[in-house]
């Protein structure tokens, strides 16, 4: 028996090795980003339906130690690719500014313009879950039928995100939101895909198009795009006819084809009478209207009985606590937790006649706690049903420097960069230096990525919180948002200093 183990083993052995070699070979970094920060791997990835990308490859983001997606879009034509080579630009920055959970990031580009050829590079984020298609296959395979909950919950964020989009100054429309575009990750946080396809199309004139792959060539996809797509100007209206195919999609898990390249308004129809719940039917016919001008907006959908509920007290509590984050120390939650005492009655509920029901801080889970604030934090849970419709104005392009390819590698990012992450805490010592005679300030900023920075500054007496916040934005190390919270922080910290020894 041990001889015939041997060469099974030694087989097992090979194929080891040959499969280690293989995930070494896809590991190989085969190019770096002019700044250094982002490095191109071998492995292609295939995040979804977006058209027009001649390759993208799994890329290392080494300042965050995560992975992203390297984007190639390339262009034959270098004299037409020149000539609009500004608009490319503006496009590009109104992109990378675009910020919002449930929508996947671009968070960087530049262009690689050769002596035959032209190409824009961009880095998006990695979402490594699969499609929204994928998701609902896996689970009709299953024999599983769609949870109610998460099909509220996933309307949404979706709507959360095309809220956002429609709201900003000028509009983005998706135009290509199908459920190949959107993602799910492992935690029910939904991700829209492919935002940069539609704004391309239209900011780019026609001879620059060529790259492009028309949406409607997917036949699968064609029940997605209404009536109107490509006969009159587009409006946000078309995204709303998407998303109710997407929702309807969702609730009956598949709209069946019956074999056919594309699905039929006979298979369209069968699933809009399958569906039970007859305020579910009514939310999604209404953005199924033939006529766009009677669609109701992202904004307005938010507020329908189907989805609108009144947040708890305990949700609004979660995002004002994430929101002023910076005010705590980083283990706060785990502190005050461990200071209560379990035996006290946090709420009780009088009956007249019959003992009354009290609830404990013992029958609390706090690590179910932990698990609700790391979920809202991640977008799972927005309040975009109380917030006011207002414009998102894209800066222009004068807001975002593109990475020059003939610049000196650097190991970080280009100096100006405007900061979108969000400072979720702040913490800053201040010690007198005899020899300098003056204070040296330390500020610790944690973000929303958990990335640190520690910064540390001479004072001078003509400095003042406002100038000194002001610069860190001025210099990418805090995102303008954050500047009044940062002012606020440093003057506080400032009273609280003692005057310097005489």
């Amino acid at each position: 028996m041990s001889g015939a183990a041997e060469p099974e083993a030694a087989a097992a052995s090979v194929v080891s090795a040959a499969s280690q070699e293989e995930s070494e070979d896809e590991s190989e970094v085969l190019e770096e980003s002019p700044c250094g920060r982002w490095q191109k791997r071998k492995e292609q990835v295939n995040q979804g339906n977006m058209p027009g990308l001649q390759s993208t490859f799994l890329a290392m983001d080494t300042e965050e130690g995560v992975e992203v997606v390297w984007n190639e879009l390339q262009f034959t034509d270098k004299a037409a690719f020149k000539a609009h080579e500004e608009k490319i630009k503006t496009m590009f920055e109104q992109l990378v500014v675009v910020d919002h959970p449930n929508i996947v990031k671009v968070h960087k580009y530049w262009l690689d313009v050769k002596e035959i050829k032209a190409q824009v590079i961009f880095i998006t984020e990695y979402v490594s879950s699969g499609s929204l298609k994928q998701f609902l296959k896996k689970t009709k395979k299953n024999h599983k039928a769609m949870n109610a909950r998460a099909w509220k919950r996933w309307c949404t964020q979706i709507l959360s995100a095309l809220s956002y989009l429609h709201s900003c100054d000028p509009p983005i429309i998706h135009g290509n939101l199908t459920s190949d575009t959107i993602f799910i990750q492992h935690n029910g946080l939904i991700k829209i895909g492919s935002v940069w396809h539609r704004v391309f199309a239209k900011a780019i004139p026609p001879e620059l198009r060529s790259p492009i792959r028309v949406e409607r060539e997917e036949q699968r996809n064609l029940h997605f795009f209404p009536p109107e797509y490509g006969h009159v100007a587009d409006g946000t209206a078309v995204d709303i006819f998407s998303f109710g195919m997407c929702a309807l999609e969702m609730a009956v898990l598949e709209i069946q084809s019956n074999g056919d390249t594309y699905v039929s308004e006979e298979a369209i129809e069968r699933a809009r009478h399958s569906l039970d719940d007859p305020i579910m039917r009514e939310f999604i016919l209404g953005c199924l209207l033939l006529n766009p001008d009677r669609r109701p907006t992202a904004h307005n959908l938010l507020f329908h009985r189907v989805l609108f509920e009144v947040h708890s007290l305990k949700l609004l509590a979660a995002h004002c606590f994430i929101s002023n984050q910076y005010l705590w120390p980083e283990n706060v939650v785990e502190e005050k937790t461990k200071q209560l005492d379990l035996s006290i009655v946090m709420a009780e509920i009088q009956r007249k006649g019959r003992p009354s029901v009290q609830w404990r801080y013992s029958e609390v889970s706090f690590l179910e706690l932990d698990k609700f604030l790391e979920d809202v934090r991640n977008g799972i849970y927005p309040l975009m049903n109380f917030a006011a419709t207002r414009p998102h104005t894209l800066p222009r392009s004068t807001s975002q420097p593109t990475e020059d390819p003939q610049k000196a590698k650097t190991p970080t990012p280009e100096p100006f960069d405007v900061e979108t992450r969000k400072v979720v805490q702040m913490q800053c010592s201040m010690e007198w230096s005899e020899e300098k005679r003056q204070w040296r300030l330390t500020l610790l900023l944690v973000l929303e990525d958990k990335l640190h920075r520690q910064l540390s500054y001479d004072l001078l007496p003509s400095d003042n919180p406002k100038d000194l916040a002001a610069e860190l934005v001025h210099y990418g190390f805090i995102s303008p948002d954050d500047c009044d919270k940062l002012a606020a922080f440093l003057e506080s910290a400032f009273r609280k200093q003692h005057p310097p020894p005489s």
